[in-house]
């Protein structure tokens, strides 16, 4: 499976494609508009969340309630458009004054970088696209997957573990029980007490003009054993997921399990013991692995985690030089949240929850949902007799 994605911030409409999706899948714009209400949820974000009221369009590749195993088209409008017809329209505008030109590059964007590849004395079209509005699309195409492995019964779940300096209280919990409690929570935590912690310092942020980061993390639990292979470099699940995950904009890194707590480790207190039940068959005694070993799925539960940076928009803006005088100024601020840490792990959520689609079909596909069923059951059966 691969889809692909088109659009800007403040252009009339967000696009994507999806090829490789079997037939016969149920698929409702229902459960993929959950996704994108969460993504927009989150104590942080900008006005511009009270002005998009995201929903998705299924234009192709579903009747009835079931994909056809045609390409999957989905279109998210964007309510803002009407404000900005003019500024970002494809026809020909020679005021130039109406195109709100930016050409003072933003630090921590792609603004400068991108103007100086695609040669650019507008950054705007640098920057209307690498916003992270992107990743309304990412989101919706996660919430199409989602909708797959949920027939296979894998479930997906996230929680925030970080937000600035405050630190959760990790909680083990069941992962329905975790999702329950971490949908109740303005910033996605088990953690009441830093719950509040967390909200004080992102409004102490937003007083002082500034921005917060943190870290997120998603759990998959129900994968069988093999997805993914050890036998080519760009065929490993967890090295695809990584690839994935740190291109989610802002997000500067990831790690699995334990992660780089390995490091302070020896390797008795690293790796997985072995263990053989007639119940369960062959597992981990613990899960330190994260659900890889050899870049492919162990059957426990996938455990992904991610940095994400403050966001680079700061309402105390940082210098910056302008491209056509090469003076220094302060940069130019768009529209912005403080923290938007809690929508960034629902953005992690989906695209793991696409990559191990993907895998999972690399593994059994097939033309429709049946096929892959038999496919499914004939290798679990094949690993039960192991």
């Amino acid at each position: 499976m691969r889809y692909l994605t088109a659009g800007e911030t403040h252009g009339p409409q967000l696009t994507a494609i999806i090829e490789g999706m079997p037939s016969n899948v149920p698929l409702i714009a229902e459960k993929i508009d959950e996704q994108l209400h969460r993504r927009q949820k989150g104590y942080g974000r900008g006005r511009r969340m009270q002005i998009e009221k995201d929903t998705v369009s299924l234009v192709g590749g579903v009747r009835h309630g079931k994909t056809t195993g045609a390409p999957i088209a989905l279109v998210v409008e964007n309510n803002d458009w009407k404000n900005w017809t003019r500024i970002m329209g494809a026809e020909p505008l020679e005021d130039e004054e109406a195109k709100r030109r930016v050409n003072r590059p933003r630090p921590g964007h792609a603004d400068l970088n991108g103007g100086l590849k695609y040669n650019q004395r507008d950054m705007r079209n640098i920057l209307e696209r690498s916003s992270a509005r992107e990743t309304t699309m990412r989101v919706a195409c996660g919430g199409v997957a989602r909708q797959l492995l949920a027939e296979f019964g894998i479930k997906v779940a996230g929680q925030v573990l970080r937000i600035g300096d405050v630190e959760v209280n990790r909680q083990e919990l069941p992962i329905d029980e975790l999702i329950r409690i971490t949908e109740e929570s303005q910033v996605r935590v088990t953690d009441k007490e830093a719950e509040a912690k967390m909200i004080a310092a992102i409004d102490a942020a937003k007083e002082e003009g500034d921005t917060l980061g943190g870290i997120v993390e998603c759990i998959i639990e129900g994968c069988p054993v093999g997805l993914g292979s050890h036998v080519q470099w760009d065929r490993k699940l967890d090295g695809r997921i990584a690839q994935a995950v740190v291109s989610i904009q802002a997000f500067k890194g990831v790690e699995f399990g334990i992660g780089f707590e390995a490091a302070e480790r020896r390797g008795s207190k690293v790796h997985d013991e072995i263990k053989y039940t007639e119940e369960r068959g062959y597992h981990r005694a613990s899960n330190r692995a994260g659900g890889f070993e050899g870049g492919m799925t162990t059957g426990e539960p996938i455990i992904v985690r991610a940095v994400m940076k403050p966001i680079s928009t700061l309402y105390k803006p940082l210098q910056s030089v302008d491209i056509d005088t090469k003076e220094v100024f302060t940069a130019q601020v768009e529209r912005s949240d403080t923290c938007a840490v809690p929508a960034a792990g629902v953005i992690l959520e989906n695209v793991v929850a696409w990559e191990v689609a993907a895998a999972f079909m690399e593994k059994f596909g097939g033309d429709s949902l049946e096929e892959i069923r038999a496919n499914y059951e004939s290798y679990l059966a094949q690993v039960g007799r192991y």
